[in-house]
């Protein structure tokens, strides 16, 4: 993808075509000392470049910000799926095509399309590469070596979500796949992986209908399953039509079970269509419960099963509550939206997740501009939605989802820090900044200067030193 020589029309989506490491960053401001760990990022940048490739399907590539003492260091690495590793062997491309499926000369024998690049996340001692159509790919944590597919003794099978959820208070990671019975079919599975790293759980059930499920919804004592009408079609697919499509007369499902119970007593609420890639946080209320999401009224970036754009007018996520009353009044949840504002990436500090929060923050946008590639600045939120603090970047420049790291395991809920990747449109290259997490207002407390960019991304995670 070309990049137009207008900053303001720059944009950061292209890939680098480079492994580097850089011991000693130049640092604006003063990092501070408590910072001691890494922040990893991942996001898709293709091998190989391939014309008409969806954005979701490019290979992924780890960004390592190391802070240790006050100095910085960073090092990236492709992330070798076999994928990665076949492509890279021959010197060419065998997917693409659209939504990263296999080129007509592709070889018989190559049949793995994972790329490993949405998430990554530290659990049970392993680092964790995830993309939500193969297993998690273990990762060396410090040099970024890949290890190959993790399968939990072969407890675990088929698609494993971008987004598990670590429980705070046990440490047990949950997670959900879509796509359970094979592509574009309406089966889901889910499980758990306790805080020693042991499967404990894995189950499979039908959904209503086949549904892209980017996120999910877990509290103290619930799992939420939202199957929105980003549908999945095994016939389209065939046919050469999108395989994802907008189709909101299908309307929107959550499915509601708890987390020792069977998938058999799920609840289906119903409510009308939308769309949802992130979900900021979620508790109970007595008989309520309350999730905090990003939602669209169409999604982005997928057309109607014809073919056609949604409407790009509706094409903006926005901070909205979703409250399910568990006491069997309705079958419809509310969706009430707390902000008026264009933003996505939802963060808080996870150890509030899936119990009452009181801070919140999500990459905001420019609403004249598309949705993704212009998020602008940063917004930090109360537990209602109230907006505490908003940060806006010079025109032009964009900003990745905001991480939170805490002061100390035993600081108060928001006493912290948060790290963003920012791209500095009219330099071409990037900065890591360093925010006091509820003083966002006053700006980057210190800027780690990266000689190049990284690519507009996905998501990423802080892990400590150990």
């Amino acid at each position: 993808m070309q990049q137009d020589a207008t900053p303001e029309r720059r944009n950061n989506i292209a890939p680098i075509p480079f492994e580097a490491d850089a011991p000693f960053l130049r640092i604006v401001g003063e990092l501070p000392r408590e910072l001691n760990g890494t922040l990893y990022r991942n996001g898709p940048n293709p091998q190989f470049d391939t014309p008409g490739a969806h954005w979701f399907v490019g290979d992924g590539m780890l960004h390592a910000f190391h802070l240790e003492n006050g100095r910085a260091s960073y090092r990236n690495r492709w992330v070798r799926t076999p994928k990665w590793l076949a492509e890279h062997d021959a010197g060419r491309a065998f997917f693409g095509n659209g939504f990263g499926r296999k080129l007509p000369d592709a070889p018989a024998h190559v049949t793995d399309g994972g790329v490993a690049n949405t998430n990554i996340i530290f659990h049970a001692g392993k680092l964790l590469a995830l993309e939500e159509a193969h297993l998690p790919t273990e990762i060396e944590p410090g040099t970024l070596q890949t290890r190959g597919y993790c399968n939990y003794q072969g407890r675990v099978a088929g698609t494993f979500t971008a987004h598990p959820k670590i429980d705070p208070v046990t440490g047990e990671l949950v997670f959900f796949g879509y796509n359970a019975s094979g592509p574009l079919t309406p089966a889901l599975s889910f499980g758990s992986i306790d805080a020693s790293g042991k499967a404990t759980r894995f189950e499979r059930f039908e959904a209503p209908y086949a549904s892209m499920v980017h996120d999910f919804i877990v509290t103290e004592n619930h799992l939420l399953f939202p199957i929105l009408p980003l549908t999945g079609s095994v016939e389209r697919a065939m046919a050469g039509r999108p395989p994802y499509a907008w189709e909101p007369e299908k309307g929107a499902y959550v499915g509601v079970m708890k987390r020792k119970g069977a998938s058999k007593d799920i609840v289906w609420f119903r409510a009308e269509a939308c769309y949802v890639f992130h979900v900021m946080n979620a508790w109970e209320d007595g008989d309520c419960i309350v999730a905090d999401v990003m939602q669209f009224e169409e999604a982005p970036l997928f057309p109607h099963p014809d073919g056609r754009p949604t409407n790009p007018e509706k094409s903006f996520a926005r901070h909205c509550r979703w409250t399910f009353d568990l006491s069997g009044n309705t079958d419809r949840f509310q969706q009430t939206y707390l902000d008026d504002l264009t933003g996505e990436f939802p963060r808080i500090d996870d150890r509030r997740a899936g119990l009452k929060s009181r801070h919140g923050w999500y990459a905001c946008a420019n609403p004249r501009l598309p949705m993704f590639g212009a998020l602008s600045g940063i917004v930090h939120v109360d537990g209602n939605g109230k907006r505490l603090g908003h940060y806006l970047l010079p025109a032009g420049d964009t900003i990745s989802e905001p991480v939170f790291v805490e002061r100390s395991k035993d600081a108060a809920e928001g006493d912290g820090w948060l790290l963003a990747v920012v791209w500095r449109a009219r330099e071409n290259r990037s900065d890591l900044a360093v925010f006091n997490a509820t003083d966002i207002e006053a700006g980057p407390a210190a800027l780690v200067q990266l000689g190049h960019r990284v690519p507009d991304g996905f998501h990423g995670n802080w892990v400590g030193a150990q």
